[in-house]
């Protein structure tokens, strides 16, 4: 009797989940965002068919080709090599082609059509030399300095300002919901072990440490400053594994100790206390400033961005989450998982965190219209991802270099605004729709 009432307390109520859902509907700037932001999901996934420079489908002396989707570099026809990446598609004679709807690649360079206005005049060299480009080969939103197709640099761009956002929240959202569940569920008294294990792991911490980051110091710094990502996550793995390597063996350490009396008696773990203080510490540091500061010193990488954005902005979810769990903890639901027996890790991510995220939630979303910002703003400045890769921010910064080139600067900013426009939007939106007091 008791477990069939426990698990209707514990469920959310259906209702609540369509009325918070009708709400958001209702909130119709946030409810149109979201489909937005949908529509720039699936331009970021479907990028290599919208921009690209080499044809979909090509029929060409006798042979189907399909350029853009091969995984061959050359293709042998009737005695003729033809090159992917280096043959003129576009002055070939092809027999039927289909074209992707910007037929430019955001690396590729047009040297006839440099600082290219959408509004002026365009070159294009066909079978009978220079001409007036058509207009399925048109620059519809200009060119840079070398040439590079604008409107193919932001159609590429939005999967990297998109990862960057979504990826580096995500790493922010599992630091920020585990610190500020275990602050708000334990507080500085409910936490306890044994005067051995205690002091086994704190002076395990200290040693896992100086073992597994300080030692290394010189490996990591190698690697956060190297061209690989996944060399980098190797030796951060490493490193961790070090570190948790030797708690576990003063943990085992402090079980045996424990056995004698002095250390088996019970003392309390003040873990709100020293979370709460943390994340003051980070707060009290300008976000910016840190950030820019360990991305000057670290090679530019995209795997190192969103590691760095996402370290630097879980504080808000953590303080949200820790203020919705302290209200949650001595409902009847978590005293009824209590009283039936359930480890404290089940009952904080099986009952008290899915009743306490909603708050989180819209901090989330804010933060990926920050991650978006920040990363637009370091690639701005030249700290960000590696010049290689295409970004909004990057393409902003392409236009400082010419400030006739009013194109450069407009269009990439409506990107990184609209963006983040609809990010607030959606945010908001979740704000009143998980809000039980706002109608």
């Amino acid at each position: 009797m008791l477990q069939s009432t426990f698990k209707d307390i514990n469920q959310p109520p259906e209702h609540f989940r369509n009325h918070a859902w009708s709400k958001f509907k209702k909130h119709r700037p946030a409810f149109f965002s979201l489909y937005v932001f949908l529509f720039l999901i699936l331009i970021a996934l479907l990028a290599p068919i919208l921009a690209n420079d080499l044809p979909l489908y090509a029929k060409y002396k006798g042979s189907t080709l399909f350029p853009a989707f091969s995984s061959q570099q050359v293709y042998e026809l009737e005695g003729e090599s033809i090159q992917l990446d280096l043959a003129e598609w576009k002055q070939m004679n092809l027999d039927e082609v289909i074209w992707a709807p910007v037929t430019y690649n955001a690396a590729k360079s047009d040297l006839l059509n440099i600082y290219s206005s959408p509004l002026g005049e365009q070159f294009f060299k066909g079978k009978k030399g220079i001409e007036k480009i058509p207009n399925k080969f048109r620059h519809y939103l200009g060119t840079s300095k070398r040439g590079e197709d604008l409107l193919a640099g932001l159609i590429h761009g939005t999967k990297i300002s998109l990862s960057i956002g979504i990826f580096s929240m995500g790493i922010a959202t599992i630091v920020g919901l585990f610190l500020g569940a275990i602050a708000g569920y334990f507080g500085d008294k409910e936490l306890k072990t044994k005067r051995g294990i205690f002091w086994s792991l704190l002076l395990g911490q200290i040693l896992g440490f100086y073992y597994g980051f300080m030692v290394r110091a010189f490996a990591l710094s190698d690697a956060f400053s190297s061209d690989s990502s996944l060399g980098f996550l190797f030796q951060i793995g490493l490193s961790l594994s070090l570190f948790c390597s030797v708690i576990g063996l003063f943990y085992l350490i402090g079980k045996r100790v424990s056995n004698f009396p002095f250390f088996s008696k019970e003392v309390s773990i003040a873990v709100d206390t020293i979370i709460s203080r943390f994340i003051e510490i980070l707060i009290s540091i300008p976000r910016l400033v840190l950030i820019i500061s360990i991305a000057a010193i670290a090679r530019p990488s995209m795997v190192n961005l969103m590691v760095i954005i996402g370290l630097t902005s879980w504080t808000e979810i953590a303080r949200l989450t820790r203020a919705e769990i302290l209200k949650i903890k001595n409902l009847e639901f978590i005293q009824a998982a209590r009283a039936l027996g359930y480890s404290e890790f089940r009952i904080i991510i099986r009952h008290a965190l899915p009743n306490g995220i909603a708050p989180a939630l819209v901090a989330i979303a804010f933060g990926v219209a920050s991650a978006i910002l920040v990363e637009s703003g370091l690639s701005f400045i030249g700290i960000g991802v590696p010049p290689e890769l295409i970004t909004w921010g990057a393409l902003v910064n392409a236009g400082r270099e010419n400030f006739q080139a009013w194109w450069l600067v407009l269009f990439p900013g409506l990107a990184i605004f609209i963006t983040v426009t609809l990010y607030n939007l959606i945010g908001e939106g979740l704000r009143d729709a998980l809000d039980p007091w706002q109608e």
